[in-house]
C-alpha cells in the first residue's frame, strides 16, 4: 500500500506536516511499516480540499483532527 501526502505550501498551513508525523507514529504503532509506505509528494491541485493523501491513488483530505479516523478506516483496516 502507498500512501502519499502533500507537503505542498497549502496543504502545509492546513497541517501536512502534522499528518506526516501522526501517521508515521501510527504505522509503527501497528507494526505496518513493511506494509504501508508513506511518501510525501507536492501539489496535488486540490489544495482547497485539506490536507490531500492519496492511498494507492484513491484521494482523500485529511486534517490533523482526523487523521486517525482515516488510518483506521482507510490503511489499517486495508493492509489485513
Amino acid at each position: 500500500m502507498k500512501v502519499t501526502v502533500c507537503i505542498g505550501s497549502s496543504c502545509h498551513i492546513k497541517g501536512s506536516r502534522q499528518v506526516v508525523e501522526q501517521l508515521q507514529y501510527l504505522i509503527n504503532e501497528n507494526d505496518l511499516g513493511d506494509k504501508a509506505e508513506l511518501s510525501g509528494t507536492f501539489c496535488m491541485g486540490k489544495c482547497q480540499q485539506g490536507v490531500c493523501v492519496t492511498v494507492d491513488d484513491e484521494f482523500f483530505s485529511v486534517t490533523p483532527e482526523n487523521v486517525k479516523e482515516f488510518f483506521e478506516e482507510n490503511i489499517r483496516s486495508g493492509v489485513n
